[in-house]
């Protein structure tokens, strides 16, 4: 007796496209870059000409490394970013070691301690 077409494969291809999507995800996930922003100072003023002249790619992963009693870091929009502000719904980082991953597009971000943006602690960045 003849089985119905694919029921003798049906196991295999389905492990087959379950194989392949876990070797995507190993592979994107190898490429992701991780960046210290600010290099070997940290997060810290006068950090927003950090990007300058790097590539980011969506997934890479931004460490911030600061004093968690002076500093913080606020994931925020265009405008939070001009204006220095962060709004009501903005994530808020503060252990000194965050790890962030960058989403495709704009990422925006700043220090909301009083004075610090406007001295230059924030970065906007693109991610392809």
């Amino acid at each position: 007796m003849s089985q119905g077409r694919g029921s003798a494969s049906s196991p295999m291809a389905m492990l087959t496209v379950i194989s392949l999507l876990c070797l995507l995800l190993l592979v994107e996930h190898a490429n992701a870059a991780t960046y210290t922003v600010g290099g070997s100072g940290g997060w810290t003023f006068n950090t927003n000409s950090w990007p300058r002249g790097k590539r980011f790619r969506a997934g890479d992963v931004l460490i911030f490394n600061y004093d968690s009693t002076t500093h913080n870091v606020v994931a925020v929009d265009r405008s939070g970013y001009t204006d220095c502000r962060a709004p009501g719904n903005a994530r808020v980082f503060s252990s000194g070691k965050d790890q962030i991953k960058l989403a495709r597009g704009q990422n925006y971000f700043i220090c909301n301690f009083p004075g610090h943006c406007e001295s230059g602690m924030k970065i906007a960045l693109n991610a392809v």
